[in-house]
């Protein structure tokens, strides 16, 4: 069994940039709102304040899945989980969870305190991992979640 490597996506690396790219412009298909030019473009920013990380899994060599998170607001010590995907043949293994929780294990490394804010229609998942739902928020069957630390 081929173990699952959860690590930062290396942006000088062309084949994990091009794969990363193509995984998340996969599970978006709207190029309305995430066409490959802005995903290439959120994964590229370097902003020294407004910071964008990304990591991947990787799974026998191929990366399997990606996630980023970014900063919202600097001064009120606000981050987003954004841009997340998994391959849809390595789907319901472990792999999403793992990208939130290496996420969130990052900024709370990076940052004494703050809050992260997420949006997504699993709130049960995320309520696995201590955010709450922000009361009024749905749209389109998208939550808010909030988690402080």
């Amino acid at each position: 069994m081929t173990r699952l490597l959860i690590r930062t996506l290396d942006v000088h690396d062309p084949g994990q940039l091009e794969a990363s790219i193509d995984l998340l412009e996969q599970a978006f298909a709207d190029p309305d709102r995430y066409d490959r030019e802005r995903i290439a473009r959120e994964i590229l920013n370097n902003h020294p304040v407004f910071y964008r990380q990304f990591f991947v899994a990787v799974k026998g060599g191929r990366i399997v899945g990606a996630a980023g998170v970014k900063a919202a607001d600097w001064s009120a010590k606000t981050h987003l989980l954004y841009l997340s995907a998994v391959a849809p043949d390595m789907r319901s293994q472990g792999i999403g969870r793992a990208l939130i929780e290496i996420r969130m294990e990052w900024v709370e490394r990076q940052f004494s305190s703050g809050r992260i804010l997420v949006s997504t229609s699993r709130t049960k998942r995320f309520r696995e991992f201590g955010f709450a739902e922000i009361k009024g928020s749905e749209i389109n069957d998208r939550h808010l979640m909030l988690y402080r630390f």
